[in-house]
């Protein structure tokens, strides 16, 4: 054919084409509309979004939405659950109000920033081990302190038989109001920790320490007798037991434990803790404490550099330590961490020796820092206020360094 005719005969089909989209249509009212504008009514408005848009669109599946059927069925079963088992055994997870964990201050600033909640979760267990004369007692009755300032009533389990009142009270602690009890073996104490718990009545609960939980098969037999594995078996016992009612009431438990060695170990820690490995499974909380150095005054031992790991945390992040003083005759020096912390952060001014806080002079070494901010709680108070909201500022964990000038004035 032709090229000539075949562009006549192309041009005739597209006028037959243009002719029929033109042409009008009738409708059932009567109204009469081009066949154009229906399919410009009928076309989807032109969206602007690009591919990332369309990609995401695509992307995102759609909730899937249960059938009336079964929706039915989980509320008839959950209705169930809560006659027979009682309200709150069941229920969605961001419905859950016990997700948001209570603490109780541990005495330390620096330590309740490592903990990550500032302080011992309620409603866990924590366990704190260490070597001896390391620092796990004082940090018990430092939070029984904290806990009485708060109006908590406590319950110390002292299976050592080594607590020194006066020294408790030096501390802080209320011992007018504090529950002790001496058990003779390890059967009692953990039947005591449990009345205690699920009394409901008690904010927190000190075993001190699982090392001195001795079986009573141990005591009624002789001195020789092999006794292999029975104290792990009485804390898995006890703590299986337990773990539920401590949810429930929103008690603080601690167990304080020592340290043992592993026989034959080449390689590793051989270091390890008594009892057993169930305790390991059910804290939500592992301290590590650890003495680091002796603090001097005057050629004489007034206390102990104390560094604390964070070896195990299910509420933050763990691994974070914290480093602070502990004097013989005061505890934890509250002070001491303001200076150390104030120092890292920038709130406190170190020039040489010399410590300032808002251009005010504090004093000249660490010592009379310290005793300066002691005669001064509301500037202290200020300072831990300070440190508080900058650590909730930047979220992190803040690292303590002490140099070689800090340890000289201790010295």
């Amino acid at each position: 054919m032709p090229r000539k005719k075949k562009e006549e005969l192309n041009g005739a089909e597209a006028g037959e084409e243009t002719t029929v989209a033109e042409t009008e249509i009738t409708t059932e009212e009567g109204t009469e509309t081009p066949v154009a504008a229906v399919a410009e009514e009928e076309a989807p408005a032109p969206t602007k979004r690009g591919r990332k848009g369309k990609a995401e669109a695509e992307a995102a599946p759609a909730k899937p939405k249960l059938d009336t059927a079964r929706r039915n069925a989980i509320d008839k079963a959950l209705g169930d659950l809560t006659k027979k088992f009682g309200e709150g055994t069941i229920m969605r997870l961001g419905e859950a109000t016990h997700m948001n964990v209570e603490s109780i201050p541990t005495g330390s600033l620096a330590l309740d920033i490592a903990l990550g909640i500032g302080g011992i979760p309620r409603g866990r267990v924590t366990e704190i081990y260490g070597p001896e004369s390391s620092g796990k007692t004082t940090i018990c009755l430092h939070i029984v302190a904290e806990a009485q300032k708060r109006g908590g009533v406590c319950g110390y389990i002292d299976m050592e038989h080594a607590l020194d009142p006066v020294y408790a009270a030096r501390l802080g602690v209320d011992v007018d109001n504090l529950y002790i009890s001496q058990p003779d073996t390890g059967e009692q104490a953990l039947e005591i920790a449990e009345s205690l718990v699920r009394s409901g009545a008690i904010d927190v609960v000190v075993v001190d320490s699982v090392a001195a939980l001795v079986p009573r098969s141990e005591i009624e037999g002789d001195m020789g007798d092999a006794t292999m594995g029975v104290q792990a078996r009485l804390m898995s016992q006890a703590l299986r037991k337990l773990s539920g009612a401590i949810k429930q009431t929103n008690t603080a438990v601690l167990f304080t434990n020592q340290l043992r060695q592993k026989i034959g170990v080449m390689f590793g820690n051989p270091e390890t803790t008594t009892g057993g490995q169930a305790l390991k499974f059910y804290a939500s909380v592992r301290l590590d404490v650890r003495r680091i150095q002796a603090i001097k005054e005057g050629g004489e031992v007034i206390g102990n550099r104390t560094r604390v790991r964070v070896t195990k945390n299910k509420v933050a992040p763990p691994f974070r330590e914290a480093e602070f003083d502990i004097l013989f005759n005061e505890g934890i020096s509250i002070e001491g961490d303001m200076l150390d912390l104030g120092t890292t952060l920038e709130i406190i001014t170190k020039r040489g020796a010399f410590f300032s806080y808002n251009d005010v002079r504090i004093g000249q070494g660490r010592e009379q820092a310290k005793a300066y901010l002691r005669e001064h709680p509301e500037m202290a108070k200020e300072i831990d206020l300070a440190i508080r909201a900058a650590h909730a500022a930047s979220g992190g964990h803040i690292k303590v360094e002490t140099d070689d000038e800090d340890e000289g004035d201790e010295e």
